[in-house]
């Protein structure tokens, strides 16, 4: 069975570069295009890996990272987020809600999905 990846991101364009490159790679993709969204997929869906865009609307991406660390069903949900915010200070309130990467934009697609793999155990 393949492992599901959910994108939460409001760029159209992000969303299909991603989903083509992991689709590619075997994995399942769904996408949310804002934070609210994105909390709903994941706890319907359950998917095995989440890329998370800090900058939704509705929701921030921190706001979502917060909300599934807080609870137990998803507090272990691997998160990969991405910003176009690459500060020291953005990465370091990721961080301390509990992400487990963290890549700014732009990024290379190889990048992601090297990430998502060693997020979930699997050689890219």
């Amino acid at each position: 069975m393949a492992q599901r990846v959910l994108i939460a991101e409001d760029e159209s364009n992000i969303v299909e570069s991603l989903r083509f490159v992991l689709m590619r790679e075997g994995y399942e993709v769904s996408h949310a295009l804002d934070g609210a969204e994105a909390l709903s997929l994941v706890r319907r869906e359950t998917p095995d890996a989440l890329v998370l865009d800090l900058m939704l609307p509705k929701l921030s991406g921190y706001d979502v990272l917060k909300e599934l660390r807080a609870d137990v069903a998803t507090r272990a949900l691997p998160i990969l987020m991405l910003t176009a915010k690459g500060q020291a200070h953005d990465r370091q309130a990721a961080e301390d809600l509990g992400v487990d990467a963290f890549m700014t934009k732009p990024f290379a697609n190889s990048d992601v999905v090297a990430q998502i793999a060693r997020l979930l155990g699997s050689d890219a």
